[in-house]
């Protein structure tokens, strides 16, 4: 007979499934292309990548520049003549800026996908819609500089839809954008602006990390290397070039576009500025709106339980969204410290149960409370519930699986030996459950899970991984446990068809294992505390 705790897997909530369903299968191709280094999973630390790497070219390229109208389009031809340390690192410059644009952009489709957007995230969402206006912005502007017959285009453009609000009341391009007023003077605005608006974006891109903890700014060494390498690739077989010089005296009929960037000016002037106002205006104000709108219910947060909470500060330390802070002992106990709840940034993901040594089952009190707990899905609960799940197995291999709510729907592996766990996440699971299990009847353990890089609260799978080969506390004893019992695979929940063979194939390694006597575990005596793992 199947055994599930009360949490069951919740359904996909997405704005649009069908996207999300086609999303996920492109995610699946590079899962198996690319493995761990699936860049679907890493498309904010591969924005942070480009971002440097535009950066160090820039400043490589801005010594070399010649801040002056008729020494611009000189100078950047004279640099790009440079071959490698010049053309090269113009042509990285380029691309790195394109790549930043993409990835951006394919950050905020699949946040948005994703439902990622309101509750504990609504900061980082609404954190993250400047940025886009400054990082294209950035681009533009770089484009300028150029001075070439494309920049000419982009400067009239940008002045006319400039032009149309009110503050500007047609100055800019009289007064900027003729032939007379071009000076040196101009060209050091514009130098100042492509310095400016990237620390600003730089600036805001570090507010909309802060309500996380351990931000992933940095994509895996190897992703890095091969995205590099692709990057320099692209930049020897397409270098970046120069139009003819700017001439305020003529137009230009045709020129090429870069249309991760240059993609609005076709609608400026297939409409018009107030038009292609309201287009901007009314993306921006809806990107803005989302976590209103489109809002999902608030699940509880975790409780403290003071009187078993011991302040050791696993709880703050293994938060993925800083929703735990420590601060002095209110009630006067010896411990120094307590945690307390942040309501705002709790993302209720139950990790901190997890994290507490308190959350032992081993522990012999009748009532099991932990001191950091999901009002949902208590760790008291899941205990009793564990326990008699074990008494009703039955076969030749008992198996206890443990799954998570926001990866592959483990209840289809139901089975008179399986019994069945369903989590929030799956580090919400204490180690020491899995040794309980075991020592209370089960042949073993099968854990399941979002995969290590792409969890739905950041970090539950990486503690979990972390905590079962005893790099993070609290850890699971493996020397109470025979080897082979336990086994972890990822799943997302596009990968529910992959869960059963996994399974079979367990209980496979689990028959030939030899049948080893596990010690049945007495309770333990209950100390507020206990560092049991």
């Amino acid at each position: 007979m199947q055994q599930t705790t009360k949490s069951a897997p919740k359904p996909i909530r997405s704005p649009c499934l069908p996207a999300l369903r086609l999303l996920q299968a492109t995610e699946a191709l590079f899962e198996r292309a690319f493995g761990s280094l699936n860049p679907w999973h890493n498309l904010g630390a591969l924005s942070y990548f480009f971002f440097w790497i535009i950066a160090a070219t820039g400043i490589y390229l801005f010594i070399l520049f010649d801040t002056s109208v008729l020494g611009a389009h000189r100078s950047v031809e004279a640099i790009t003549a440079q071959w490698f340390f010049g053309g090269v690192i113009r042509s990285l410059h380029r691309y790195a800026s394109d790549a930043f644009a993409v990835t951006i952009m394919l950050h905020l489709v699949r946040e948005f996908l994703h439902g990622r957007y309101a509750n504990f995230r609504w900061f980082s969402w609404v954190s993250g819609v400047p940025l886009l206006w400054f990082a294209f912005s950035s681009g533009i502007n770089g484009y300028w500089l150029v001075w070439d017959e494309l920049a000419q285009f982009i400067a009239v453009g940008t002045a006319e839809f400039l032009d149309w609000l009110p503050v500007f009341g047609g100055t800019m391009v009289r007064n900027f954008l003729t032939q007379d007023s071009i000076s040196d003077r101009f060209f050091s605005l514009l130098v100042f602006l492509h310095i400016g608006l990237p620390l600003l974006l730089l600036a805001g891109m570090w507010i909309h990390i802060q309500r996380i903890s351990r931000p992933k700014t940095k994509p895996p060494r190897a992703l890095a290397w091969g995205t590099f390498g692709m990057l320099l690739a692209v930049s020897l077989w397409m270098p970046a070039v120069s139009q003819p010089p700017a001439n305020m005296a003529r137009v230009a009929a045709e020129f090429p576009l870069d249309w991760f960037y240059l993609g609005i000016y076709p609608l400026l002037y297939a409409g018009s500025p107030a038009q292609l106002w309201a287009l901007l205006g009314g993306v921006t104000l809806l990107l803005l709106l989302v976590p209103l709108a489109l809002g999902k219910k608030r699940e509880p947060i975790a409780v403290v339980n003071l009187s078993h909470c011991n302040g050791c500060g696993r709880c703050f330390d293994d938060c993925p969204y800083s929703a735990v802070i420590m601060q002095p002992r209110s009630d006067g106990a010896n411990q120094a410290r307590e945690a307390v709840v942040n309501p705002a940034l709790c993302a209720s993901c139950g990790i901190c149960a997890g994290a507490c040594p308190s959350s032992t089952p081993f522990r012999g009190v009748k009532k099991l409370v932990t001191g950091i707990d999901m009002p949902q899905q208590p760790i008291g609960a899941l205990r009793a519930e564990l326990k008699a799940a074990l008494q009703k197995l039955s076969g030749k291999t008992k198996i206890v699986v443990f799954g998570c709510n926001c990866a592959a729907d483990v209840s289809s592996l139901a089975a008179p030996d399986v019994a069945i766990f369903s989590l929030i996440c799956s580090g919400q699971l204490p180690p020491s459950f899995i040794e309980y299990a075991v020592r209370n009847g089960a042949d073993g353990v099968f854990l399941t899970g979002c995969h290590e890089d792409d969890c739905e609260f950041r970090l539950g799978g990486k503690w979990t991984s972390q905590r079962l080969s005893g790099e993070r506390e609290p850890h699971l004893r493996l020397d109470k446990i025979p080897a082979g019992r336990v086994s972890m695979v990822g799943a997302a929940s596009r990968e529910l068809a992959s869960l059963a063979p996994a399974l079979d194939a367990f209980r496979s390694e689990l028959a030939l294992l030899a049948v080893e006597p596990v010690d049945q575990a007495d309770d333990e005596p209950d100390v507020v505390g206990d560092a049991h793992g």
